[in-house]
């Protein structure tokens, strides 16, 4: 199944909008920001170009859906599919808030189900997964709400400061997906 345009995805506090080139300067003033980069053991730096080409690229892969995170009409993070394989129905998300005024707020929570929802109930998907690092309990615990399970740990996947972190891989399958929406928390 190769999806049609990426819709809006509305809930009670976030909504997520498809993101475009043009949303190129607030993504990449988002990567820098030390706290995202750690969480999500990103080592590498972007060029403001690399990210313009990257999302004029991802506005119409058919292979991911990348979600710009908005509360209260500012851009605070990405929720993303990626890596969808259409004839096993399988994808893999990620989800980052830039913004640490919008952290610890269930923004990201109600983002992670805005999009779990769109993946599953819309793209049919049947399983998706992620990787999170042993040193944010806190996304993790958030998962668990959702209905991820823990399937195992790359042992010392990520060097982070001089000092070896294990990543955790879980996944959610359509059958376990309840479509709730979790309480903020």
């Amino acid at each position: 199944m190769m999806q049609a345009a990426k819709p809006v995805l509305a809930g009670r506090t976030v909504t997520l909008r498809p993101l475009t080139w043009l949303d190129a300067p607030a993504i990449h003033a988002g990567l820098e920001e030390p706290e995202s980069k750690r969480l999500t053991g990103t080592h590498a730096q972007f060029t403001l170009a690399e990210v313009e080409a990257h999302y004029a690229r991802a506005e119409t892969a058919s292979d991911r859906c990348d979600y710009g995170i908005l509360a209260g009409g500012a851009l605070i993070g990405e929720a993303v599919l990626n890596g969808i394989d259409w004839t096993n129905r399988t994808g893999s998300f990620r989800i980052v808030i830039w913004d640490a005024a919008g952290r610890d707020r269930g923004y990201g929570t109600e983002a992670a189900a805005l999009l779990l929802r769109h993946g599953f109930e819309t793209l049919e998907l049947n399983r998706i997964e992620l990787e999170v690092y042993a040193f944010n309990p806190r996304a993790r615990r958030v998962y668990e709400k959702l209905g991820f399970r823990l399937e195992g740990t790359r042992r010392e996947a990520l060097i982070w400061d001089g000092e070896p972190v294990d990543a955790h891989i879980m996944s959610l399958l359509r059958r376990e997906y309840s479509g709730e929406q979790p309480r903020a928390g």
